[in-house]
């Protein structure tokens, strides 16, 4: 995998750099304060490898106690399709997306609606619907 500088472009395709955009969610500080904000950095998290942060993003009641991330894989797009709810003054939300990856010679998609809460004043991951 590439490595992502500060100065490189996102992962999550915002248009900005790494440093301007998911980097200070990743490093924790700043919080997203959308949903779909939220999905673009859990996106970035995995094409730059962060499992402590997916862990970290994920619904306390839903996640996992460990996260292996597959050092092969290589995501190098994410297409948001839609969300509903998942603004400033909601309690949820959802994102449909679509991120593009290769692993070794293979190469594949994987679409899914995600489902997202808030807890206290942050947003987390819950589930795939």
């Amino acid at each position: 995998m590439p490595a992502v500088t500060p100065e490189s472009r996102c992962p999550c395709l915002s248009g900005e750099t790494y440093g301007s955009c998911c980097l200070p969610l990743h490093r924790g500080e700043a919080r997203a304060t959308t949903a779909t904000r939220l999905m673009r950095s859990r996106y970035s998290a995995f094409a730059v490898g962060d499992a402590a942060y997916l862990l970290e993003t994920w619904d306390p009641a839903t996640r996992p106690d460990t996260l292996e991330l597959d050092p092969e894989t290589r995501w190098y797009r994410l297409d948001i399709v839609g969300s509903t709810g998942g603004g400033l003054l909601d309690r949820t939300g959802t994102v449909t997306f679509e991120a593009r990856y290769r692993h070794g010679a293979a190469a594949g998609v994987q679409s899914e609606e995600s489902r997202f809460r808030r807890v206290g004043d942050r947003w987390v991951y819950v589930d795939a619907a």
